[in-house]
């Protein structure tokens, strides 16, 4: 049998991909005979010279990218970020640099009234005889037995109501990844929705502190906007704002120009 008769295996790269005007082969890989070529990531199909039309190029991209190898210390970092915030969805090698946290201050009016409630309602039901006999009440209902329930109902509903206040603020969460920003917001007790912007979408970054009461206790607003679609992103009642508003920039800026987000977490 003559060598040149013998089947020869497919190749898929001596297969041409495209052709130019003039009707030659591209190929998306050197064949062995040496016919021209194109490069592995794009095929350029070049026009006439009068032809001002610019020309077509089609990329070409791996069907299975490779994996972004992550280091031991970012990996280790991630898995102590996923076990203090299992709420997270964190990606691979994605790791919390610093939680923002609220300020107690803002419970301030709800505990006070909740404590106000509660104190006359005790008042009350000690004092009740002396209530009677004001309003000169007879029978059952000059008995302290006669509201004692009504009394202990109440205040079960306002400790509850405290407890919900307390459990809306602060689960209301910023956190600041080595990728992203992540805000988890609680608008009531069963009412919950979370919020995800790239580090390299963040356009600004700044607080807010309006009145000497925000500069006396360190709290106040961190306000975010985002490059495009011109969203912006709001957290009240931000304990030492003007620190994390620093730490955020120093991350975006860092994120942008390709170095690691190496910022040490306080949580």
């Amino acid at each position: 049998m003559n060598p040149s008769d013998t089947p020869q295996p497919h190749d898929p790269y001596q297969q041409p991909v495209a052709y130019d005007a003039e009707g030659r082969p591209l190929y998306a890989h050197p064949p062995a005979n040496g016919a021209p070529t194109a490069s592995p990531q794009q095929v350029t199909q070049p026009v006439a010279s009068d032809d001002k039309s610019p020309s077509v190029v089609q990329m070409i991209r791996p069907i299975e990218p490779p994996k972004q190898e992550v280091s031991a210390e970012a990996q280790a970092r991630h898995e102590e970020s996923r076990k203090k915030y299992p709420t997270l969805n964190l990606s691979e090698g994605e790791y919390v640099v610093r939680a923002m946290h609220r300020h107690p201050i803002g419970l301030f009016l709800p505990i006070f009234m909740g404590t106000l409630l509660l104190a006359l309602a005790l008042i009350l039901l000690t004092n009740y005889d002396l209530v009677a006999e004001y309003f000169d009440l007879r029978g059952t209902a000059a008995e302290p037995a006669s509201i004692f329930l009504p009394v202990i109902l109440f205040c079960v509903l306002v400790g509850l109501g405290m407890y919900v206040a307390y459990y809306v603020y602060f689960n209301n969460k910023f956190f600041l990844t080595n990728e992203s920003v992540i805000q988890e917001i609680q608008d009531s007790i069963f009412s919950k929705h979370e919020q995800t912007v790239s580090l390299g979408n963040i356009e600004d970054a700044s607080y807010l502190q309006t009145n000497i009461i925000q500069h006396l206790f360190h709290y106040g607003s961190v306000r975010l906007s985002t490059e495009g679609d011109e969203t912006t992103y709001r957290f009240t009642f931000v304990a030492n704002p003007k620190e994390h508003i620093a730490t955020l920039n120093n991350a975006v800026e860092a994120f942008k120009l390709g170095r690691p987000v190496d910022i040490d977490p306080k949580y």
